[in-house]
């Protein structure tokens, strides 16, 4: 009889401890932490889910790891500024935060560039290597000063394709003309070569090729390009997309306002960043092959860009870096560091990286 009693006083009692443990109050540090209410502005439609999705990825991390407190509204391009002027309006403090290229603003300084992709550039993980490790993030910091924002690496599409034509591109010749929607430092390459570039944002791609306003566009790869139905009005994909090799976006933050944020919810931004960074390129390359499958599918006529248009193009390229180094401090300065690291990162590439992928590539055409 004694031992029912205290038993049963000895479960009520470890009850009693559960109820207590949970009413305590949260530890002193998670009070004391302010509730954040941000707005982040982004480059892309909310249809294209993964590119776009890349911002979501952010905010859902931000607002998980501060228990609720650090929230961060994302808006599709369009509905607080339009989708090339995200830049403008983070360093306006319009918004907050926001979900872009950078290479959408050469307009205002070439330099943006290097923080997305650059024609005959770096693949994914390079451009990952060189922010990290090879003093890109510390150049590009010091750049982004300038315009009152801080960049973090947000994103990456990996290798792009060459885009939709009307016509089939057989010879250099046949860019002299051209109308294509291409962004980037790419369209002032592909001036030299007489194609007439144009910038467009990703919703407004369609109407224009459809309405034969431009003959080509590029955009990112098959699963967007599926999305944005560019097969329905261009027969011809090319690839390779040499001007976009491991092209990054960016999660850029007014400096003002993250700099008022706790070193906490500093932290955990720019954890959230790099989530978004792996996340972006590990669900396009998951993706893309299938996309591409059904596209052939329904009639999308494959083609390699000629060899003739990648070497005029490699040529062009060089002489516009050239250029633009001579004439801009800023570009120069992180050029110079960027070419030594390109260069190196494509010697190591033709021993293990390059040898093992093309071997592979041809051991997929062999009968098993």
């Amino acid at each position: 009889m004694q031992r029912r009693k205290f038993l049963t006083g000895a479960a009520l009692a470890g009850a009693g401890g559960i109820t207590a443990a949970a009413s305590f109050p949260a530890p002193a540090i998670a009070q004391s932490m302010p509730e954040v209410n941000w707005r982040m502005a982004s480059s892309f439609p909310k249809s294209l889910d993964t590119i776009y999705g890349a911002g979501e990825v952010i905010a859902k991390r931000v607002e998980s790891a501060t228990d609720g407190k650090f929230k961060i509204r994302v808006f599709a391009g369009g509905e607080i500024v339009p989708g090339l002027q995200v830049l403008d309006a983070v360093q306006a403090g319009t918004v907050e935060c926001g979900h872009t290229a950078a290479y959408y603003y050469i307009g205002k300084d070439p330099t943006f560039a290097f923080d997305t992709a650059v024609p005959f550039g770096l693949n994914a993980r390079q451009q990952n290597a060189w922010m990290m490790h090879g003093g890109g993030m510390e150049l590009m910091r010091e750049f982004f000063k300038d315009y009152n924002c801080i960049n973090f690496m947000a994103g990456n599409t990996g290798a792009q394709m060459g885009g939709w034509f009307r016509k089939e591109m057989k010879t250099v010749e046949d860019l002299n003309g051209l109308k294509m929607r291409i962004g980037g430092f790419a369209g002032q390459v592909l001036t030299k070569l007489g194609l007439v570039p144009q910038q467009i944002a990703g919703g407004d791609i369609y109407p224009a090729l459809e309405k034969g306003t431009i003959d080509a566009t590029e955009w990112v790869g098959p699963y967007d390009d599926e999305k944005l139905g560019f097969n329905k009005v261009a027969k011809y994909y090319y690839y390779p997309g040499w001007w976009e090799g491991g092209p990054q976006l960016s999660a850029l933050c007014n400096i003002d306002a993250f700099n008022k944020l706790p070193k906490a919810y500093q932290s955990v931004f720019e954890a959230a960043a790099h989530e978004a960074n792996t996340w972006m390129v590990a669900k396009y390359d998951a993706l893309n092959p299938g996309a591409l499958r059904k596209l052939l599918a329904g009639g999308t006529q494959l083609r390699a860009f000629p060899k003739s248009i990648m070497e005029a193009s490699l040529k062009a390229a060089n002489q516009l870096y050239a250029e633009t180094s001579a004439k801009n401090p800023k570009f120069k300065k992180v050029y110079d560091n960027w070419v030594k690291f390109r260069d190196e990162e494509v010697l190591w590439w033709r021993i293990a990286e390059g040898t093992f992928d093309n071997f592979m590539a041809a051991a997929s055409q062999m009968k098993r």
